[in-house]
């Protein structure tokens, strides 16, 4: 653990999970740049020796583990009052077919991509209230609006994130609480690499072994690249630091020109007309 140098009376608050890489990493860097007093948070505390070498404050924190969500919030409030902003990012892709996934790994998808960002949220909230003012930035998905094959409970935790996230905003608004969901599409980060890993679980011989090879493959040799409307780190990075900061934010940012028109094509198209768009833009397990 290590203090930064950033005066703690003067610099607002900043607490992220999910900072050993990706975009999480990137955020702690610009709010850091911009005078936050910046927690950069991970499960393995030696991910963040860089950003501790800059002058950022480093926590371990595990979403899994109530105890070291609640030592985070604490050192934070004991050293400002309350937590100015919690940017909730730590998450991971389970990418299975249904029948695949086991429920310990589907109980620990979702324990890191909601439960975890529920609890953080509640820890944070009582200094926020006390203090009449706070920001909680919540790191959805475009999959927080549509679910395509192999994606069900990635995509379904990204759904509750954004259920959530709507209730929250409007119950904590009278004590001066903003709450903001970023929708990230396709990113440049070290997240494909995590799915690819999930999609290779399990036998070689079972009835979507075909599909899970051709989904990996679609993941790390396609979807992620910018040829492809993927969008850099650093561009989705800006996008997260504007709803951190901004005055007077919108419920939503989508990230990228694959998020909002996806998005916009679940919102307008008939289930079937959308099917038939996710079954050209996926791979469909076969029965041959």
């Amino acid at each position: 653990m290590s203090t930064g140098t950033t005066s703690a009376t003067s610099a607002k608050s900043a607490l992220i999970t999910g900072c050993s890489s990706g975009m999480g990493r990137r955020t702690a860097l610009a709010l850091h740049r911009l005078g936050y007093h910046v927690y950069a948070t991970a499960r393995r505390p030696e991910t963040l020796a860089e950003l501790e070498a800059q002058g950022l404050t480093t926590l371990a924190l595990d979403v899994t583990d109530e105890k070291s969500m609640a030592a985070a919030v604490a050192q934070v409030e004991a050293e400002h009052g309350a937590v100015d902003l919690l940017v909730n990012n730590a998450a991971y892709g389970l990418h299975l077919p249904v029948e695949l996934a086991s429920p310990e790994e589907v109980r620990a998808q979702f324990e890191t991509n909601v439960f975890g960002l529920v609890r953080m949220t509640q820890l944070v909230l009582p200094g926020m209230r006390r203090a009449g003012q706070g920001r909680i930035v919540n790191i959805s998905s475009m999959g927080g609006r549509f679910s395509p094959p192999g994606g069900a409970f990635y995509h379904a935790t990204k759904h509750a994130v954004e259920a959530v996230s709507d209730s929250l905003r409007l119950e904590v608004a009278p004590f001066g609480v903003k709450v903001v969901v970023v929708q990230p599409g396709p990113t440049i980060t070290e997240f494909a690499g995590t799915a690819v890993d999930t999609m290779q679980l399990g036998p070689t011989d079972d009835p979507y072994a075909g599909f899970r090879a051709e989904l990996a493959d679609m993941y790390a040799n396609r979807s992620f690249r910018r040829r492809n409307g993927a969008v850099p780190a650093e561009a989705a990075t800006k996008v997260i630091v504007r709803a951190a900061t901004t005055r007077n934010p919108r419920a939503r940012y989508a990230i990228g020109m694959v998020a909002r028109s996806t998005m916009i094509a679940r919102r307008l198209l008939p289930d079937a007309a959308f099917d038939a768009l996710m079954r050209r833009s996926f791979p469909i397990p076969s029965t041959a």
